[in-house]
C-alpha cells in the first residue's frame, strides 16, 4: 500500500503548510542537516554548524544513531518475529527508515511514524510508500500528549499483539518537568507483553565539557532544546523491562556489525522486551 492508498488520517493535520516557521530552528530539520540531508532552512543550518563548531563529529554520531536504529529493527524483524513498529519522533526520511528495514525482512510489516513537525509528515505522506503487503502510516502528534499517539497507533496496530515502541533520538527533547519516565510507561503500558521498547538518548556523562558546551549552544538557538542524561538515567526508562544484551551502551556498541571505534560515542542506547506474564524472556 502506497501512502496514495491510505484513507485519510483525521489525526493527520490538513494545515500543516500553514504551520511551517522558517525562521525558527526545529531538531527534526537541523538531525536533518547533520545526516547530509537538505530539508532544512537557514535557522536550521546556522543551529546546526554552532554545534559542529565544538563537536565536529557530531555527523558521524547521528550516522551511528542511524545505523542503531537499523540493527535494532533488522533484529526484532527477523529474529524476535515483531511485525508492528510505533516510530515516535520519525525525523525527515532518510536512508534506512524503519519501514524499510522491516519491511525488507517481512513485507507484511505495519508501521506507525508519529511527529510533531510539518515538514516531516508533508514529507512521510509524499515520499514514504509501503510494500504492497504492508501499511505505512502517519500521525501529527507530539509525544508528550501520549493518548493522540495511541489513538493514531490503534488505526493501524494491534496493541494487543507485541509492537515495537521507537523512541531513537527523541527523549532528549522532553525535560523532566515534562514527565518523559511516565511517558515512557504509559506507551509500554499500553502495549502488549512480547512487545519491546527501542531507545537512543545523548549522554551527559560521556566527554562531559565538551557534550555539556553541544548542549549549550544547541539550547540557544533550539526552542525544543535538548537535556542529555546519564547512563543511570536511561537506564531507568526501561524500568520492568528485559534489557537485551548488551544492555545500555554505546550506539556503535549495540550488537555492530563491525568493531566500534575507540571513542565511545556520547549517545547510549538499548533495547528491552516488556516481560510475559508467565515470566517468559525474550533473545
Amino acid at each position: 500500500m502506497t501512502v496514495a492508498d491510505q484513507p485519510v488520517d483525521p489525526l493527520l493535520g490538513e494545515d500543516l503548510p500553514t504551520r511551517l516557521n522558517p525562521a525558527v530552528a526545529h531538531p527534526a530539520r537541523v538531525y536533518d542537516y547533520w545526516l547530509g540531508g537538505t530539508n532544512n532552512f537557514a535557522a536550521d543550518r546556522e543551529a546546526a554548524e554552532q554545534v559542529i563548531a565544538v563537536r565536529p563529529t557530531i555527523r558521524a554520531e547521528v550516522r551511528a544513531n542511524r545505523a542503531f536504529l537499523g540493527r535494532a529493527v533488522r533484529y526484532l524483524t527477523a529474529q524476535a518475529g515483531i511485525r508492528q513498529f510505533l516510530d515516535i519522533g520519525t525525523g525527515l526520511p532518510s536512508a534506512d527508515n524503519t519501514h524499510e528495514v522491516a519491511q525488507s525482512v517481512a513485507p507484511e510489516v505495519r508501521v506507525v511514524y508519529a511527529d510533531n513537525d510539518p515538514i516531516v509528515l508533508i514529507h512521510g505522506r509524499a515520499l514514504l510508500t509501503s510494500t504492497p503487503e504492508g501499511v505505512t502510516a502517519y500521525t501529527d502528534a507530539d509525544l508528550r500528549d501520549t493518548e493522540r499517539v495511541l489513538a493514531a497507533a490503534r488505526r493501524t496496530l494491534d496493541l494487543g499483539e507485541p509492537v515495537a515502541v521507537m523512541l531513537v533520538a527523541m527523549l532528549h527533547h522532553v525535560s523532566d518537568g515534562d514527565d518523559p519516565y511516565g511517558i515512557v510507561t504509559r506507551l509500554v503500558d499500553a502495549v502488549a507483553p512480547g512487545s519491546y521498547l527501542v531507545l537512543s538518548h545523548p549522554a551527559s556523562d560521556i566527554d562531559v565539557a565538551a557534550v555539556t558546551e553541544v548542549a549549550r549552544r544547541y539550547n540557544a538557538r533550539v526552542p525544543a532544546g535538548q537535556q542529555r542524561r546519564s547512563h543511570d538515567e536511561v537506564e531507568r526508562f526501561f524500568a520492568g523491562l528485559e534489557v537485551l544484551e548488551p544492555g545500555i551502551v554505546p550506539t556503535t556498541q549495540w550488537r555492530p556489525s563491525q568493531p566500534a571505534g575507540p571513542a565511545p560515542v556520547p549517545m547510549w542506547a538499548g533495547v528491552g522486551r516488556k516481560p510475559e506474564a508467565d515470566g517468559g524472556t525474550g533473545a
